[in-house]
């Protein structure tokens, strides 16, 4: 369930320069917020979990993945890019099962949001308290869960959408950002909650809140990855080619 030439071409599309070059934006702010936050306001348990879940699992995380999660598999409507598409057709034509296609564009975007959220979460938690409380490790956790499951999501709304970023930015941006801190029942449709259940386990005492317990989180963040890999590829099983009709 794995094709190299199809991780390798994967690999391309989402890191290219124009690519990369958004990925690596908010890594870096974050890292300056860490900076500017520990030399302002020194190490402070409080801050530290507030700057990591406000910015990084709240903000950071769910964008990349719709990056990484959505670049992996469509063909990129924003920037018109007709070398990507070129790509995706001749995946499509070679004699490659599709789920395994999918599978591997999950495994690579997967690999690419950890890359860029996880890593750099870690870091900013060790410059704001050293891993104080055990924060920095909960968050990177999180961050590692969240990164799963964001990426099979957006990725399943690449094969069924033209508009999958767009999609993609909606859910992050106003269905979890925005719902999910203003109506408490949404919370628990959120992937932001159940990876910080997940923090909650590891972090000191009532540093990491969720309102999701960690059994449900565990089962929705497992159900949500294999649900949408499942549909990604029977939806790309029946997309037809012209060679093929």
């Amino acid at each position: 369930m794995y094709d190299p030439t199809v991780a390798r071409l994967t690999y391309r599309a989402l890191l290219g320069r124009r690519r990369a070059a958004i990925l690596f934006v908010l890594p870096v702010l974050l890292v300056a917020i860490a900076v500017a936050v520990r030399t302002f306001a020194g190490a402070d348990d409080g801050v530290a979990s507030g700057v990591l879940g406000g910015f990084a699992i709240a903000t950071m995380v769910p964008l990349i993945g719709v990056i990484a999660g959505t670049g992996a598999i469509g063909p990129e409507i924003d920037d018109g890019s007709i070398v990507y598409l070129l790509a995706i057709v001749y995946l499509l034509a070679k004699p490659v099962k599709r789920p395994t296609i999918i599978v591997t564009k999950l495994i690579v975007a997967v690999g690419v949001t950890m890359l860029f959220s996880a890593v750099p979460t870690l870091v900013a938690g060790l410059i704001l308290n050293g891993n104080g409380g055990q924060i920095a490790v909960a968050y990177m956790i999180a961050a590692l869960v969240a990164s799963i499951a964001y990426s099979a999501l957006f990725l399943l709304l690449g094969t069924v959408s033209r508009h999958a970023v767009v999609f993609g930015l909606v859910y992050a941006l106003v269905w979890e950002a925005l719902f999910g801190s203003l109506v408490p029942g949404a919370r628990t449709l959120s992937v932001q909650q159940w990876s910080l259940s997940v923090a909650e386990k590891v972090a000191g005492e009532g540093l990491v809140t969720s309102d999701v317990g960690l059994p449900l989180a565990t089962v929705l963040l497992a159900g949500v990855t294999v649900v949408a890999t499942w549909y990604a590829g029977q939806k790309l099983r029946a997309l037809k080619l012209a060679g093929e009709e």
